[in-house]
């Protein structure tokens, strides 16, 4: 069996001496490790994988035996993973196509490591997508007058379906508190990386009309503060003036879907870490 651990605590010595120690007492092999320091934070961050014959621990008694003789004594925040054991992901979408198409094609290649239990949106508009890729569709509405309903409805699916994280494809609609409290940065979303410069209904026109030289995509987790979540993936692309509006979206949008697609994989892999609303991404 293989094991990923994530770890941050404040920084001291014997971390990464201590930590391989026990892993290698447990008959542990590692095969990956990776670690950071924030000076500024003053906090050590690391990333190790390694491998067991599970015939002389299990995952759990590795876990509680860590936790104990390890992660207490050095005041750890760790994470631990088993794998082969595929997570499972909701997208979230509204009328845009071009991520949710990616997202799916790379699915169905095996190019992401998860399930994919259901598809949820506002509108009906993608449904045949849904359908042509064999993946349950659920149409909630969202309006002023049904927030809470809509909510409850969309809780009680990620509750049923045992959902680990969301990815919102291109969804225009605001995530409540209450979501994200249940699924803290485990809720991914992109947006154009004009924001805040270029808010509004029609960033790209906007942008042209200001004759921006560069345009861009992020993606990051989502939080209670709109678009200021803790970044995971960025990417730009140049353009000139010989650029129309029609050009800065097609060229947007096809950014947009390999960022977004980016920071899944990374997540899916357990490779970011989230600290004071800023990441740490593993290579």
């Amino acid at each position: 069996m293989k094991i990923t651990i994530l770890i941050n605590c404040p920084d001291q010595a014997g971390i990464i001496s201590s930590v391989t120690g026990f892993v290698h007492a447990k008959g542990g092999n590692i095969i990956y490790i990776d670690q950071h320091v924030d000076k500024q934070a003053d906090v050590f961050f690391m990333r190790l994988e390694s491998e067991f014959d599970e015939s002389t621990i299990s995952f759990e008694n590795f876990k509680s035996q860590f936790n104990k003789e390890i992660s207490a004594p050095f005041n750890m925040d760790c994470k631990m993973h088993l794998s082969g054991i595929k997570p499972k992901m909701a997208l979230f979408i509204s009328k845009y196509n071009h991520c949710l198409y990616d997202l799916l094609s790379r699915f169905n290649s095996g190019e992401l490591d998860v399930e994919i239990p259901f598809i949820l949106s506002n509108h009906k508009d993608l449904q045949n997508i849904s359908e042509q890729f064999q993946i349950p569709f659920f149409h909630i509405p969202v309006t002023k007058e049904n927030k809470l309903e809509a909510e409850n409805k969309q809780l009680a699916l990620l509750k049923e379906y045992e959902i680990d994280f969301i990815v919102l494809a291109r969804y225009m609609q605001i995530i409540a508190p209450r979501t994200i409290d249940q699924y803290p940065n485990k809720i991914i979303n992109i947006h154009h990386s004009f924001l805040p410069a270029f808010a509004g209904a029609k960033p790209y026109h906007a942008a042209f009309a200001r004759g921006v030289k560069i345009i861009g995509a992020t993606s990051h987790y989502v939080t209670e503060e709109l678009d200021a979540g803790p970044i995971i993936e960025q990417d730009v692309v140049t353009v000139t003036h010989a650029h129309t509006i029609k050009d800065f979206i097609a060229k947007g949008q096809d950014l947009e879907k390999i960022v977004l697609s980016r920071a899944v994989k990374l997540h899916i892999q357990r490779k970011t870490m989230v600290y004071n609303n800023k990441t740490v991404i593993f290579s």
